[in-house]
């Protein structure tokens, strides 16, 4: 094998301290009065086996089509928190060269402005590293979550702003499933997940249904999510009633925002169980075959019986 054939390029990042990896960290969070500021340190390794080039920047995060924490390209400049981040001598983005296995600490401040709206500010420090792949170059980016919580006035809101549902039969009337299509959003300033919970009731409260829980990851603000939730075994008692429950979570390592939020919604749905209907013409139709078998059966019978004691009778009067 040859020696360039051996080579590969390799990056990471990760929150530093004292000149190493701060291990008690796996994202920067940060919480701030307007105008002010915090610094900070970024390490970035060569984890491969050539030289490489890299360069360090801020953007901002938004919700996902699949509600994936995501962060702005390359090329798009950001408009929040990816803003008030700066490096040496105030530049927004700073370069350097790390041998094989070298690493490097970046400082870095956040800044505030004091106009800054209360609440989170979500975006991502990265490290970004280009590299020939073909007749492209290929862009090595690995990013760690940048949150800033700007004091004042904290709004948690994630509501359940429209439901849906739909029933899927099955052969067994009794183990269908109803289909809840949920939008959710995040109407505070604050970021948060949730757990979901959804069931089907019936008339007079009725229990239909389990319970089909979900985690649903974490909404930035303002942000919206539609999501298709599935309850099984749901028999087709022809008017369901499925409800959709949910509580606000927050991460783990985010700073606790004081009292979460809850929502609940439900919908109605009128099901015509087919499967039942079936299943009773079926046995319809074979208790009538059966008893129009058994019908046939006695009148042949008793014509036997009537020929037989006819034909008795006539041998008698031969006699």
């Amino acid at each position: 094998m040859s020696s360039s054939a051996a080579e590969s390029d390799g990056i990471a990042g990760a929150p530093s301290a004292d000149g190493g990896v701060d291990q008690s960290r796996s994202r920067y969070s940060y919480q701030m009065d307007p105008g002010q500021a915090v610094s900070d340190e970024y390490l970035v390794q060569n984890t491969g086996t050539t030289a490489q080039s890299v360069t360090v920047y801020a953007t901002d995060a938004f919700n996902g089509d699949d509600g994936a924490f995501s962060l702005l390209n390359g090329g798009v400049s950001p408009v929040d928190v990816g803003r008030w981040v700066t490096f040496a001598n105030g530049a927004d983005q700073i370069t350097a060269t790390l041998e094989p296995g070298a690493s490097q600490v970046i400082p870095f401040t956040v800044t505030t402005p004091a106009d800054a709206r209360p609440g989170d500010h979500a975006g991502g420090i990265i490290v970004s590293a280009l590299s020939p792949s073909g007749q492209i170059s290929l862009d090595r980016r690995v990013a760690i979550r940048l949150y800033v919580r700007v004091k004042g006035a904290l709004q948690t809101g994630l509501t359940i702003s429209s439901i849906a549902s739909s029933y899927q039969a099955e052969l067994n009337p009794f183990s269908g499933k109803t289909q809840l299509t949920v939008t959710l959003n995040n109407t505070g300033n604050v970021a948060l997940g949730a757990t979901t919970v959804s069931r089907v009731r019936g008339i007079f409260g009725i229990p239909l249904s389990g319970i089909s829980r979900e985690e649903i990851p974490e909404m930035l603000p303002g942000s919206t999510r539609t999501l298709t939730m599935t309850v099984p075994g749901v028999g087709s008692w022809i008017y369901l009633n499925p409800q959709v429950n949910l509580a606000a979570t927050i991460d783990k390592e985010a700073i606790n925002p004081g009292v979460l939020p809850t929502a609940s919604r439900d919908t109605d749905l009128i099901v015509v169980p087919w499967g039942a209907l079936i299943i009773l013409s079926l046995a319809g139709l074979i208790y009538f075959l059966v008893r129009f078998t058994r019908l046939r059966g006695t009148q042949r019978a008793a014509a036997w019986i009537e020929y037989t004691e006819a034909e008795a009778r006539r041998q008698a009067r031969g006699e």
